[in-house]
């Protein structure tokens, strides 16, 4: 962790230090400085506007040049621990992606080859799952859907929970054939996640170690299944994980598309290693194939939308169709990560409160962050 002193520097002084010591991630970016005074002031100004906004954190890495900006603002520091929401989906894409690179699952065949309760939907594919495409019933239509419910509860098992999902006769009515219409979220990442624990003979937790945070060397990064633990109301930051992971109750079914924490330093480097083509440092977490294509736009292939600004959507990751360079992993509570392919850079930030805040300071501070990657002198 940085010093208090570190921390309050922004401007062109750390970034030199940080780019010519090739920190967070072996870049080695040689004398390049990059300016964040503008960045900086904004995320400080927001802070201050916002009576609810008790602080962020922001990172932006470079594929050359490492980490070019890190930054915590508020009560935040940059040791926080922070309830990814959605912005786990990516993450956990990447698992399968990993799995399929190692050859122990093919996306793009049934879930049914890979375990006996595949057979209650034949057809569907862990592909179709983590693209929102598999045609169960997601967060949209209806976030609460009951026979889906397991999928938010920390005890019981993941396997039981995919079972009783994919297994469910109550949703005959509603769920229709894959790859016909999108349906963000829901349940479909959770079976996703069991067909991983199935293939490798791992558990989620183990997969995550191994494949993430040994070979990136993260320090907080794990799952876990929070949406019960802390009551309140929907869409809003559960206040009482106050940053703190001791307060989550051990669960062997974690949550897979919105259950994983960690502090921005950690996401930084899972965004690093997409933009390096899957490797942290000498380590290959993942094939430059499967980065390719967790950012193409697989919903296209049946023509569909997102029906947002960002109307394509990959494996975890949501595609802006106007310019195909720029894809998003945005979460409830107001995180955003992104990766701009064009000009070599990924950012994070992290606050602790709903979605409508987080896209504000996002389309605030994007052209800022950009405008800053492209004056690096």
């Amino acid at each position: 962790m940085r010093s208090r002193a570190m921390r309050g520097l922004t401007g062109s002084v750390l970034l030199l230090v940080l780019a010519a010591c090739g920190d967070g991630g072996g870049g080695g970016g040689g004398d390049v400085t990059y300016d964040f005074t503008a960045v900086g002031d904004e995320l400080q100004t927001f802070v201050d506007e916002k009576p609810t906004v008790d602080g962020v954190g922001a990172i932006v890495v470079h594929r050359d040049h490492g980490v070019i900006f890190q930054q915590s603002f508020g009560a935040f520091t940059d040791d926080r621990a922070y309830l990814l929401a959605s912005s786990s989906k990516m993450i956990t894409a990447g698992v399968l992606m990993r799995l399929q690179d190692d050859g122990l699952l093919d996306v793009d065949a049934p879930v049914a080859n890979v375990v006996p309760w595949g057979a209650a939907n034949p057809t569907i594919t862990p592909a179709q799952l983590i693209s929102n495409s598999s045609g169960l019933v997601g967060l949209q239509p209806n976030p609460t859907y009951a026979p889906y419910l397991c999928q938010f509860v920390y005890s019981g098992t993941m396997q039981e929970c995919a079972e009783r999902i994919f297994t469910s006769s109550a949703d005959d009515d509603l769920v229709v054939p894959p790859d016909t219409t999108y349906r963000y979220g829901g349940a479909q990442w959770q079976i996703a996640g069991a067909v991983a624990e199935a293939a490798s003979g791992r558990s989620w937790h183990d997969l995550v170690r191994d494949i993430y945070a040994e070979p990136c060397g993260l320090d907080t990064l794990a799952y876990n299944n929070h949406f019960v633990q802390f009551l309140g109301a929907q869409g809003t930051y559960p206040e009482g994980f106050g940053g703190d992971p001791a307060t989550l109750l051990p669960t062997d079914n974690p949550n897979m598309e919105g259950g994983a924490y960690a502090t921005i330093g950690d996401y930084g480097k899972l965004l690093l290693m997409h933009l390096r083509g899957g490797t942290c440092g000498d380590r290959r977490v993942l094939s430059e194939s499967s980065v390719r294509r967790m950012r193409e736009d697989r919903i296209a292939l049946y023509g569909a939308s997102t029906g947002t600004g960002y109307e394509g959507y990959g494996f975890g990751w949501w595609i802006d169709r106007d310019n195909p360079a720029l894809a998003i992993d945005p979460g409830a509570y107001g995180a955003y990560a992104w990766i701009d392919e064009e000009r070599g850079y990924a950012g994070f930030f992290a606050l602790e409160n709903n979605t409508a805040i987080g896209a504000e300071l996002f389309v605030r501070v994007l052209p800022l962050i950009a405008r800053s990657v492209e004056s690096a002198i």
